[in-house]
Protein backbone atom coordinates (compact mmCIF):
# COMPACT_ATOMS: atom_id res chain seq x y z
CA UNK A 1 0.00 0.00 0.00
CA UNK A 2 1.28 2.98 -0.84
CA UNK A 3 1.59 6.11 1.75
CA UNK A 4 1.15 9.59 1.28
CA UNK A 5 2.68 12.86 3.30
CA UNK A 6 0.06 15.50 4.36
CA UNK A 7 0.17 18.80 6.03
CA UNK A 8 -1.93 19.35 8.66
CA UNK A 9 -2.63 22.87 10.35
CA UNK A 10 -4.57 25.07 12.09
CA UNK A 11 -8.42 24.79 11.63
CA UNK A 12 -9.13 27.75 8.40
CA UNK A 13 -11.28 30.70 10.32
CA UNK A 14 -12.57 34.12 9.38
CA UNK A 15 -12.26 35.61 12.67
CA UNK A 16 -11.83 38.84 13.62
CA UNK A 17 -8.44 40.42 12.18
CA UNK A 18 -7.94 42.98 15.29
CA UNK A 19 -8.40 39.54 18.09
CA UNK A 20 -4.72 38.33 16.50
CA UNK A 21 -2.05 38.73 18.31
CA UNK A 22 0.93 40.23 15.98
CA UNK A 23 3.46 41.57 18.79
CA UNK A 24 7.05 39.76 17.99
CA UNK A 25 9.96 39.27 20.25
CA UNK A 26 13.41 39.93 18.61
CA UNK A 27 15.83 39.04 21.31
CA UNK A 28 14.41 41.65 24.18
CA UNK A 29 13.10 44.17 21.66
CA UNK A 30 9.24 43.44 21.92
CA UNK A 31 7.35 44.91 18.95
CA UNK A 32 4.14 45.22 18.55
CA UNK A 33 4.07 44.00 14.70
CA UNK A 34 6.39 42.29 12.48
CA UNK A 35 6.76 44.47 9.55
CA UNK A 36 9.82 46.73 9.88
CA UNK A 37 11.07 48.65 7.08
CA UNK A 38 14.42 47.51 5.30
CA UNK A 39 17.78 49.24 5.85
CA UNK A 40 18.32 51.76 2.79
CA UNK A 41 15.26 51.93 1.27
CA UNK A 42 13.34 54.43 3.87
CA UNK A 43 16.18 56.60 5.59
CA UNK A 44 15.08 57.28 8.76
CA UNK A 45 11.64 56.84 7.81
CA UNK A 46 10.07 60.84 7.37
CA UNK A 47 9.25 60.63 4.31
CA UNK A 48 7.25 57.19 4.40
CA UNK A 49 5.37 59.24 7.68
CA UNK A 50 3.36 61.37 4.91
CA UNK A 51 2.04 58.67 3.84
CA UNK A 52 1.34 56.41 6.77
CA UNK A 53 1.74 56.72 10.83
CA UNK A 54 5.21 55.03 11.29
CA UNK A 55 4.66 54.24 14.79
CA UNK A 56 2.17 51.74 13.09
CA UNK A 57 5.30 49.51 12.13
CA UNK A 58 7.07 47.24 14.18
CA UNK A 59 10.04 49.42 13.70
CA UNK A 60 11.62 51.83 11.36
CA UNK A 61 15.17 49.84 10.52
CA UNK A 62 17.66 52.83 9.45
CA UNK A 63 19.52 53.48 6.68
CA UNK A 64 23.65 51.78 7.16
CA UNK A 65 25.22 54.71 8.94
CA UNK A 66 28.86 55.27 9.44
CA UNK A 67 31.50 56.70 11.35
CA UNK A 68 32.15 59.56 8.95
CA UNK A 69 29.68 61.06 6.36
CA UNK A 70 29.39 59.62 3.09
CA UNK A 71 28.79 60.95 -0.39
CA UNK A 72 28.52 57.30 -1.62
CA UNK A 73 29.40 56.03 -5.08
CA UNK A 74 29.62 57.78 -8.91
CA UNK A 75 26.26 57.78 -10.94
CA UNK A 76 24.51 56.06 -12.13
CA UNK A 77 24.17 54.11 -8.89
CA UNK A 78 20.83 52.35 -9.86
CA UNK A 79 19.27 49.71 -12.19
CA UNK A 80 15.49 48.41 -13.08
CA UNK A 81 15.98 44.41 -13.96
CA UNK A 82 13.45 41.84 -14.09
CA UNK A 83 11.43 41.69 -11.03
CA UNK A 84 14.40 43.81 -9.15
CA UNK A 85 16.69 46.38 -8.66
CA UNK A 86 20.45 46.78 -8.98
CA UNK A 87 21.53 49.91 -6.65
CA UNK A 88 24.99 50.93 -5.98
CA UNK A 89 24.56 53.50 -3.49
CA UNK A 90 28.03 53.25 -1.59
CA UNK A 91 26.58 53.89 2.20
CA UNK A 92 25.78 57.19 1.38
CA UNK A 93 24.54 59.01 4.71
CA UNK A 94 25.73 61.86 7.69
CA UNK A 95 27.78 60.20 9.85
CA UNK A 96 27.19 58.54 13.19
CA UNK A 97 27.19 61.97 15.05
CA UNK A 98 24.80 64.24 12.52
CA UNK A 99 22.52 60.66 12.87
CA UNK A 100 21.68 60.58 16.75
CA UNK A 101 21.43 64.50 16.42
CA UNK A 102 19.13 64.59 13.55
CA UNK A 103 17.20 61.05 12.16
CA UNK A 104 17.47 59.31 15.82
CA UNK A 105 16.08 62.21 17.68
CA UNK A 106 13.32 62.77 15.26
CA UNK A 107 11.82 59.13 15.42
CA UNK A 108 12.17 59.11 18.80
CA UNK A 109 10.56 62.14 19.21
CA UNK A 110 8.01 60.87 16.86
CA UNK A 111 7.57 57.34 18.97
CA UNK A 112 8.54 55.05 16.84
CA UNK A 113 10.68 51.90 17.47
CA UNK A 114 14.03 52.44 15.96
CA UNK A 115 16.52 49.48 14.72
CA UNK A 116 20.16 51.12 13.98
CA UNK A 117 21.67 49.67 10.53
CA UNK A 118 25.49 50.34 11.15
CA UNK A 119 28.56 49.39 9.01
CA UNK A 120 32.17 49.74 8.69
CA UNK A 121 35.12 49.44 7.14
CA UNK A 122 37.08 48.17 9.67
CA UNK A 123 36.81 46.23 13.12
CA UNK A 124 37.27 49.61 15.14
CA UNK A 125 34.77 51.85 13.34
CA UNK A 126 32.06 49.07 14.13
CA UNK A 127 33.28 49.08 17.70
CA UNK A 128 33.17 53.27 17.67
CA UNK A 129 29.50 52.95 15.98
CA UNK A 130 28.28 50.82 19.14
CA UNK A 131 29.97 53.12 21.60
CA UNK A 132 28.42 55.70 20.36
CA UNK A 133 24.76 54.52 19.86
CA UNK A 134 26.04 53.64 23.94
CA UNK A 135 24.93 56.80 25.07
CA UNK A 136 22.13 57.29 22.40
CA UNK A 137 18.55 57.30 23.22
CA UNK A 138 15.53 56.24 21.13
CA UNK A 139 17.76 52.80 19.73
CA UNK A 140 15.63 49.44 20.39
CA UNK A 141 18.22 47.34 18.66
CA UNK A 142 21.30 47.50 16.58
CA UNK A 143 21.63 45.67 12.89
CA UNK A 144 24.91 45.36 12.08
CA UNK A 145 25.20 45.36 8.42
CA UNK A 146 28.89 43.28 7.39
CA UNK A 147 27.30 42.71 4.19
CA UNK A 148 26.52 45.26 2.12
CA UNK A 149 28.04 44.55 -1.63
CA UNK A 150 27.94 48.43 -2.80
CA UNK A 151 31.63 48.78 -1.23
CA UNK A 152 34.79 49.54 -3.34
CA UNK A 153 36.85 46.43 -1.72
CA UNK A 154 35.18 43.36 -1.40
CA UNK A 155 37.52 42.88 1.68
CA UNK A 156 35.07 44.88 3.40
CA UNK A 157 32.05 42.34 3.24
CA UNK A 158 32.64 41.07 6.66
CA UNK A 159 29.87 38.58 6.25
CA UNK A 160 31.64 36.52 3.47
CA UNK A 161 34.45 35.33 6.00
CA UNK A 162 33.24 33.25 9.30
CA UNK A 163 36.25 34.75 11.22
CA UNK A 164 35.53 38.59 9.55
CA UNK A 165 31.73 38.44 10.30
CA UNK A 166 32.31 36.97 14.67
CA UNK A 167 35.20 39.83 14.78
CA UNK A 168 32.91 42.37 14.15
CA UNK A 169 29.98 41.36 15.82
CA UNK A 170 32.24 40.83 19.04
CA UNK A 171 33.63 44.20 19.01
CA UNK A 172 29.80 45.59 18.53
CA UNK A 173 28.77 43.90 21.66
CA UNK A 174 31.70 44.38 23.56
CA UNK A 175 30.93 48.35 23.11
CA UNK A 176 27.20 48.23 23.53
CA UNK A 177 24.90 48.29 25.89
CA UNK A 178 24.99 44.87 27.84
CA UNK A 179 20.83 44.30 27.12
CA UNK A 180 21.18 45.66 23.44
CA UNK A 181 19.65 43.08 20.76
CA UNK A 182 22.38 42.87 18.44
CA UNK A 183 21.74 41.69 14.39
CA UNK A 184 24.07 40.61 12.26
CA UNK A 185 22.81 41.21 8.46
CA UNK A 186 24.59 38.24 6.59
CA UNK A 187 25.26 38.03 2.64
CA UNK A 188 23.70 35.31 0.30
CA UNK A 189 26.87 35.13 -1.56
CA UNK A 190 27.83 32.84 0.13
CA UNK A 191 28.36 28.85 0.04
CA UNK A 192 27.21 28.07 3.45
CA UNK A 193 25.15 30.66 5.61
CA UNK A 194 24.90 28.84 8.45
CA UNK A 195 27.85 28.60 8.89
CA UNK A 196 28.65 32.35 8.78
CA UNK A 197 25.04 32.46 10.90
CA UNK A 198 27.11 30.22 13.77
CA UNK A 199 29.92 32.24 13.56
CA UNK A 200 28.20 35.46 14.63
CA UNK A 201 26.01 33.50 17.01
CA UNK A 202 28.75 32.12 18.84
CA UNK A 203 30.43 35.75 18.56
CA UNK A 204 27.36 37.30 20.57
CA UNK A 205 24.98 38.15 18.11
CA UNK A 206 21.29 37.69 19.54
CA UNK A 207 19.99 37.08 15.93
CA UNK A 208 20.57 37.64 12.36
CA UNK A 209 19.11 39.35 9.00
CA UNK A 210 18.52 37.68 5.93
CA UNK A 211 19.50 38.74 3.64
CA UNK A 212 21.40 41.38 2.54
CA UNK A 213 21.09 41.84 -1.63
CA UNK A 214 23.23 39.83 -4.09
CA UNK A 215 25.83 41.15 -6.32
CA UNK A 216 24.98 41.38 -9.60
CA UNK A 217 25.87 43.72 -12.84
CA UNK A 218 23.99 44.83 -16.23
CA UNK A 219 25.70 45.99 -19.40
CA UNK A 220 24.10 48.91 -20.81
CA UNK A 221 23.39 47.80 -24.94
CA UNK A 222 24.07 51.45 -26.21
CA UNK A 223 27.41 51.89 -24.55
CA UNK A 224 28.15 48.45 -24.20
CA UNK A 225 29.63 49.04 -20.81
CA UNK A 226 28.60 48.31 -17.48
CA UNK A 227 25.21 50.58 -16.99
CA UNK A 228 26.53 51.29 -13.10
CA UNK A 229 29.25 53.85 -12.17
CA UNK A 230 30.78 51.01 -9.51
CA UNK A 231 30.04 48.35 -12.48
CA UNK A 232 28.31 45.86 -9.88
CA UNK A 233 25.20 46.52 -7.62
CA UNK A 234 23.01 44.74 -4.95
CA UNK A 235 20.31 43.05 -6.74
CA UNK A 236 17.04 43.40 -4.28
CA UNK A 237 13.38 42.77 -4.82
CA UNK A 238 10.96 39.67 -5.80
CA UNK A 239 13.72 38.17 -8.25
CA UNK A 240 15.49 37.79 -4.71
CA UNK A 241 12.67 36.41 -2.51
CA UNK A 242 13.14 32.35 -3.20
CA UNK A 243 17.16 32.61 -2.40
CA UNK A 244 16.31 34.67 0.94
CA UNK A 245 13.43 32.30 2.27
CA UNK A 246 15.78 28.82 1.56
CA UNK A 247 18.60 30.98 4.03
CA UNK A 248 16.11 31.91 6.13
CA UNK A 249 14.50 28.19 6.31
CA UNK A 250 18.29 26.72 6.15
CA UNK A 251 19.14 29.14 9.60
CA UNK A 252 15.39 28.19 11.15
CA UNK A 253 16.60 24.52 11.12
CA UNK A 254 19.90 24.61 12.26
CA UNK A 255 18.90 27.47 15.07
CA UNK A 256 15.49 26.61 16.09
CA UNK A 257 15.27 29.24 18.84
CA UNK A 258 17.29 32.02 17.46
CA UNK A 259 15.43 35.81 15.99
CA UNK A 260 15.53 36.30 12.53
CA UNK A 261 14.71 39.34 10.67
CA UNK A 262 13.56 38.05 7.02
CA UNK A 263 14.11 40.04 4.04
CA UNK A 264 14.12 39.94 0.03
CA UNK A 265 11.38 40.72 -2.23
CA UNK A 266 8.68 41.30 -0.06
CA UNK A 267 5.65 42.75 -2.08
CA UNK A 268 2.58 41.18 -0.24
CA UNK A 269 1.15 40.21 2.79
CA UNK A 270 1.65 36.40 1.54
CA UNK A 271 4.97 36.76 0.33
CA UNK A 272 5.63 38.19 4.32
CA UNK A 273 3.73 34.94 5.43
CA UNK A 274 6.10 32.85 3.59
CA UNK A 275 8.95 34.36 5.44
CA UNK A 276 7.15 33.72 8.74
CA UNK A 277 6.27 30.31 7.98
CA UNK A 278 9.96 29.77 6.49
CA UNK A 279 11.13 30.73 9.93
CA UNK A 280 11.43 34.23 10.69
CA UNK A 281 9.97 36.09 13.84
CA UNK A 282 9.65 40.02 11.41
CA UNK A 283 9.88 40.86 7.73
CA UNK A 284 11.96 44.16 6.36
CA UNK A 285 9.85 45.21 3.41
CA UNK A 286 12.51 47.84 1.11
CA UNK A 287 12.06 48.10 -2.82
CA UNK A 288 8.74 48.05 -3.01
CA UNK A 289 8.13 51.34 -1.02
CA UNK A 290 9.59 53.00 -4.16
CA UNK A 291 6.23 52.47 -6.05
CA UNK A 292 4.02 51.89 -3.33
CA UNK A 293 4.92 53.99 -0.24
CA UNK A 294 2.25 52.96 1.77
CA UNK A 295 3.18 49.42 1.12
CA UNK A 296 4.35 48.37 4.85
CA UNK A 297 1.21 48.73 6.10
CA UNK A 298 -0.48 47.40 3.40
CA UNK A 299 1.70 44.37 4.22
CA UNK A 300 0.88 44.33 7.86
CA UNK A 301 -2.50 44.04 7.18
CA UNK A 302 -2.84 41.42 4.41
CA UNK A 303 -0.28 39.49 6.26
CA UNK A 304 -2.27 39.69 9.78
CA UNK A 305 -5.69 38.67 7.26
CA UNK A 306 -3.89 35.69 5.77
CA UNK A 307 -3.13 34.28 9.35
CA UNK A 308 -6.49 34.83 10.83
CA UNK A 309 -8.11 32.93 7.55
CA UNK A 310 -5.43 30.32 8.38
CA UNK A 311 -6.78 29.96 11.79
CA UNK A 312 -4.12 30.79 13.66
CA UNK A 313 -4.15 33.05 16.83
CA UNK A 314 -1.11 34.62 17.02
CA UNK A 315 1.37 35.33 14.91
CA UNK A 316 3.99 33.32 17.06
CA UNK A 317 1.92 30.25 16.22
CA UNK A 318 3.09 30.40 12.66
CA UNK A 319 6.69 31.30 13.05
CA UNK A 320 8.44 28.21 11.46
CA UNK A 321 5.31 26.20 10.60
CA UNK A 322 6.46 25.07 7.72
CA UNK A 323 8.95 22.80 9.90
CA UNK A 324 6.24 20.59 11.45
CA UNK A 325 6.90 17.18 10.44
CA UNK A 326 4.59 15.76 8.37
CA UNK A 327 2.04 12.98 9.26
CA UNK A 328 2.38 9.88 7.36
CA UNK A 329 -1.76 8.67 6.77
CA UNK A 330 -2.85 5.74 4.78
CA UNK A 331 -4.49 6.86 1.25
CA UNK A 332 -7.46 5.76 0.34
CA UNK A 333 -8.18 2.02 -0.13
CA UNK A 334 -8.80 1.02 -3.67
CA UNK A 335 -9.65 -2.61 -5.39
CA UNK A 336 -5.90 -2.40 -6.43
CA UNK A 337 -4.39 -2.56 -2.97
CA UNK A 338 -5.45 -6.05 -2.77
CA UNK A 339 -5.31 -9.23 -3.82
CA UNK A 340 -8.69 -11.10 -5.31
CA UNK A 341 -9.68 -14.54 -5.11
CA UNK A 342 -11.44 -15.44 -8.20
CA UNK A 343 -13.20 -19.21 -8.16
Amino acid sequence: MTRALISQGPIPGKGPVADLDMSTDLGGALLPGPVLTASGCAAAGRELDQFFDITQLGAIVTKSVMMQPRSGRATPRMAETPSGMLNSIGLQGPGIDRFIETDLAWLEERGARTIVSIAGGTVDEYAKLAARLRVARGVAAIEVNISCPNVENRGQVFACDPKSAADVIQAVKRHSEPKMPIFAKLSPDVTDIVAIAESVVRAGATGVSLINTLLGMVINPDTMRPHLAGVTGGLSGPAIRPVAVRCVWQVRKAFPDLPIIGMGGVRTGLDALEFILAGANAVSVGTVVFHDPSAPMRIHEELQRALVDRGFASLTEAIGYAHRPAEIVPEPQTEDDYDFITE
